[in-house]
């Protein structure tokens, strides 16, 4: 089986924790969905957040959705000017038997602008 990684956006409409849980939890239940994984399948999940955002930390949502085991980390994202506000990123590393060509890359709402040549 081969290590692939996922990537996946998506923009708060706001800086709340509890819409920070229902839309990072939205966006990893997308990737799971999409690329047909299972808990067993994820390695780890780099988050990363904005400057804008205060509220909690994205992988917290991760751990109430149930994923426990699999190490998790959180990062601010660089400070650019322009930049997309209220972005929540992540970078999921997974076991899979796909092609690298398969791997569903998930960019909601918003943040589908900013990769349009990998978001599906």
């Amino acid at each position: 089986m081969a290590v692939r990684a996922v990537r996946g956006a998506v923009q708060l409409e706001r800086d709340e924790a509890g819409h920070m849980e229902e839309q990072v939890g939205a966006l990893l239940t997308a990737v799971l969905e999409r690329n047909e994984l299972h808990l067993d399948d994820l390695i780890s999940i780099w988050f990363t957040a904005t400057p804008d955002l205060h509220s909690d930390f994205p992988a917290a949502a991760a751990r109430k959705l149930g994923i426990v085991d699999v190490p998790l980390i959180c990062a601010q994202e660089l400070d650019i000017e322009g930049a997309m506000p209220r972005v929540v990123r992540l970078l999921a590393h997974i076991e899979s038997d796909r092609p690298r060509s398969d791997i569903a890359h998930v960019y909601l709402g918003a943040a589908a602008a900013l990769r349009k040549d990998i978001a599906q």
